[in-house]
């Protein structure tokens, strides 16, 4: 029976501390969930254009597939985090993992967009989840002093998911059929959800009593939706400047401002308001904004940049992304291990807030001839200022939070994150497509003559954007540089126009106090929380 006077020991139980290999079968188990979260989300980018068409969808179908996944993936991450402080996290990420493989498959057997699009909404449901308690997960059987080597763990699976997904969606669309797209995270999934219940033991939680905050993850859903859906459709459907847009952002601010009053009164708040009294919290939120504009916004945009402005194939873009990946990998598994022997993380996230804003700065500068190693080079200085900012960011946090808020407060981190990706890619993508829209007319009109002379129709070309991407092999050698000179010139600004958005980041961290990392797992505060409750 433990007593609150029991001497201290590696657990306040008695019990020795997990030893590093059980870690590291739990972890697997925990990092296989981390990747099928973000295969999800990745895997089908390259493929989308082939199944739209072969579903016989339209151009909002297309926005939809992809709007619907993030869209829950975002709303729900702060839900499940709540639902870690509350009941067994183990059993909660095998939750999202069996959502995730049963609407994959649904997607996988779509007859029709709407069927797909309906799956695809229920994947971000799982994926959300996933992506909160994974990390959640490490922070119970890690301390934050060991936790370092950890997170890079975590952050080179991230990396070689958003950015491996895309190669293998379209390999697998090209060899066999893109329905495999949806089929190829399901044995990783299953494989996970054994693991996890064959190495993965945690205390029993202490008792408090479950209140779901409902009202509040409403009006939360509600005010992250309707400015989610304004930046995806705004510029494109209607203008910027319109009553739609009015109506949209004026019903988000009501919403969420409804959110916070919600939230400051209810027992059991989905996002307690004292976690923002935390200044590491509120700093990280707002880096990781940044943070999740580059991770999510670099994959989707430098696809289309190597296609259309490089004439490469899908799976020939993946691959020149390859540097970016390596940055990310390096950096997040090497500083991951250098902060658990040092202690030290502040300075790791300072450096990576220069690499990541002198990345995209760099990038800035790129155009349609701009030589594939200079590219290269930017490249694995963008993933290795993301791979020392991404997780060290979470870890910062996690080492300030009270037990009972670890839950809460980390999935605040991965929301913002999350928010930030989704929101930055629509608006940059709306900006993006504005931009080569008009460099395409421009150009048009610039060899207007010798066009006319050749009886080219160039009509499907001018606003620079569709289901489908134009196949530059067909056409006239000045017509397909108009073409690559537009999306050369348009990818520079966007990445333009993300690196203030580092710089914030960088700032963010030169503000963050660094506080000594601590010695305790979770399940270590777990019990002593208990013994001392």
């Amino acid at each position: 029976m433990r007593t609150a006077g029991a001497p201290p020991s590696a657990t306040m139980t008695g019990r020795p501390s997990m030893s590093q290999r059980r870690v590291l079968e739990a972890l697997s188990g925990i990092l296989l969930g981390m990747f099928v979260s973000v295969l999800a989300m990745s895997v089908v980018s390259s493929s989308l254009p082939r199944i739209v068409t072969d579903l016989s969808g339209s151009q909002s179908s297309y926005t939809w597939v992809v709007v619907s996944t993030l869209l829950t993936s975002t709303i729900t991450v702060p839900i499940w985090g709540k639902l870690a402080d509350l009941y067994n996290r183990k059993t909660l990420t095998q939750v999202a993992l069996v959502i995730s493989v049963i609407s994959a498959a649904s997607a996988g057997f779509s007859q029709d967009v709407g069927q797909l699009i309906t799956a695809r909404a229920f994947q971000g449901i799982g994926a959300g989840g996933l992506q909160a308690l994974s990390v959640v997960l490490i922070a119970d059987i890690v301390s934050p002093r060991e936790r370092g080597r950890y997170m890079g763990l975590v952050g080179a699976f991230m990396g070689v998911g958003m950015v491996g997904g895309p190669i293998l969606g379209g390999w697998l669309t090209d060899t066999f059929s893109w329905h495999w797209n949806f089929f190829v995270g399901l044995p990783f999934a299953i494989a996970s959800i054994i693991t996890l219940q064959a190495t993965l033991k945690l205390p029993r939680r202490p008792r408090r009593r479950a209140r779901i905050d409902v009202v509040g993850a409403t009006l939360i859903s509600a005010g992250i939706a309707s400015l989610l859906l304004w930046v995806t459709f705004a510029g494109a459907r209607f203008d910027w400047a319109s009553w739609q847009t009015a109506a949209m952002v004026g019903g988000a601010l009501v919403a969420l401002a409804a959110a916070v009053v919600v939230e400051l009164r209810v027992d059991e708040p989905l996002i307690p308001m004292h976690l923002f009294r935390n200044r590491t919290l509120v700093l990280a939120v707002i880096g990781s904004v940044a943070v999740g504009v580059a991770m999510f916004g670099t994959s989707v945009f430098l696809s289309q940049y190597m296609q259309l402005a490089r004439g490469k194939t899908p799976t020939e873009s993946g691959l020149l992304t390859i540097p970016m990946v390596a940055g990310m990998f390096l950096t997040s598994t090497v500083v991951g291990q250098i902060i658990t022997r040092t202690g030290r993380y502040k300075p790791f996230m300072v450096a990576g807030g220069v690499l990541l804003t002198g990345g995209l700065a760099l990038l800035s500068t790129i155009d349609y001839r701009t030589g594939l190693v200079l590219v290269s080079v930017y490249l694995f200085l963008l993933g290795a200022g993301v791979g020392m900012l991404m997780q060290n960011m979470v870890l910062a946090t996690q080492n300030t939070l009270h037990i009972k808020d670890s839950g809460s407060g980390t999935s605040t981190v991965a929301f913002f994150r999350s928010l930030g990706g989704a929101m930055g890619v629509s608006a940059l993508g709306a900006a993006f497509a504005a931009q080569v829209s008009d460099g395409i007319a421009d150009g048009l009109r610039g060899i207007a003559g010798e066009l006319a002379a050749s009886g080219v129709d160039v009509s499907q070309l001018s606003g620079g954007s569709g289901d489908s991407l134009p196949d530059l092999a067909t056409m006239p050698a000045a017509v397909r540089e108009v073409i690559e000179r537009a999306y050369g010139d348009g990818i520079a600004e966007i990445f333009l126009f993300a690196t203030p958005l580092a710089a914030i980041a960088l700032v963010c961290v030169l503000l963050m106090k660094e506080i000594p990392l601590g010695h305790k797992s979770g399940q270590e505060q777990f019990e002593e929380f208990d013994t001392v409750g």
